[in-house]
């Protein structure tokens, strides 16, 4: 990265899916929120996997920087590996409210695990994920 390229907050991604982190006080642990828009059904009319993924991602992504942010690093998160268990199907409108938290973690890398629910609570997927930490500075 370029030093004086300014990070975008929030990012691209977050934007297009329309992402709001709801809670981020505690490190290491983010909740974030989306509604299940229709421009990401599959065929059947639900919510196409990868969207969930990415939902996931983001989540476990930014708690893994808020996670070193609590040791006083200033980080980059990178998805080295990422596995997602798909329980139930995610209708349509449906509002989305996915829990991520660092399970483990150190100075390179970040264990993280996260789950998506949805507005009746139900559980809709499941996701674990390994972060390397790359310096700000």
């Amino acid at each position: 990265m370029v030093a004086d390229q300014r990070i975008q907050v929030p990012p691209n991604c977050e934007l297009t899916l329309g992402m709001t982190c709801v809670d981020k006080s505690e490190p290491g642990r983010t909740v974030w929120r989306m509604r299940a828009d229709e421009r990401f059904a599959n065929p059947a009319g639900i919510v196409q996997g990868g969207f969930i993924g990415a939902m996931a991602d983001s989540a476990m992504g930014s708690a893994a920087v808020t996670f070193a942010r609590g040791s006083g690093r200033k980080v980059f998160a990178s998805n080295v590996e990422m596995k997602t268990s798909f329980l139930a199907a995610a209708r349509i409108g449906a509002v989305l409210e996915c829990t991520a938290s660092v399970v483990s973690g150190g100075s390179r890398v970040a264990f993280a695990e996260a789950e998506v629910v949805d507005d009746t609570g139900r559980m809709v997927a499941r996701a674990s994920s390994t972060y390397l930490f790359t310096s700000r500075d």
